[in-house]
């Protein structure tokens, strides 16, 4: 007997016929339709259809100022207008703890009669330390509250104002036991060029 595994397969493949689909044909399609289709599932929502947006502040502008610098230095020059002595950067003051601060301004407002005064000018660093230590030993011993020191602004020296300077460091080293409070003087006193002290009472 022959051995024929296909005998008949050609009977079985007619009576079972496959229908076959056909291939979808490629849609050309434009951007704009492409887009339509992929949004059409979305929604508005009506709460998001004006957003609150803060406004930034408004920045007022500045009036122009005007620098009148050099119409003030005319006036002061002119003896029109008074320079501020404690609005300057000479002007110097210092109060003990143990006392009440406005004493300082006080004492540069005239408040205070002064009592002795000296005079340093023309002297180098070691003459004036020693002619001030001499002048309030015996201020102290007098019992003296209020003096002053002319110590000059050192504007014709080169180094600025020397003594001026070294009197301010010895107020709080070595006269340290003697001083109270000390402020720039009053411009019919010196001014800038001289220094109102208040002693301690020993």
């Amino acid at each position: 007997m022959t051995y024929a595994p296909f005998q008949g397969l050609k009977e079985i493949l007619e009576n079972c016929k496959f229908p076959l689909t056909r291939k979808r044909q490629h849609e050309t399609r434009s951007d704009e339709e492409i887009f339509r289709d992929a949004m059409s599932d979305v929604r508005e929502i009506r709460e998001f259809r004006e957003l609150p947006v803060r406004k930034p502040p408004k920045v007022k502008s500045l009036p122009d100022r005007k620098d009148n610098s050099l119409d003030l230095l005319k006036q002061i020059i002119d003896g029109r207008k008074k320079i501020t002595l404690s609005h300057t950067a000479e002007y110097i003051e210092w109060v003990h703890p143990s006392i009440r601060k406005d004493v300082a301004r006080k004492l540069h407002g005239g408040n205070f009669s002064v009592q002795d005064d000296i005079d340093l000018h023309g002297m180098n660093l070691v003459e004036a330390e020693e002619a001030l230590t001499l002048f309030l030993t015996h201020a102290a011993k007098k019992r003296l509250f209020c003096v002053k020191v002319i110590h000059g602004r050192g504007l014709r020296s080169p180094r600025g104002p020397v003594l001026k300077e070294a009197m301010v460091k010895w107020l709080h080293t070595s006269f340290s036991k003697w001083v109270l409070a000390y402020s720039t003087a009053k411009d019919c006193d010196g001014g800038l060029g001289a220094t109102y002290i208040i002693l301690k009472s020993m």
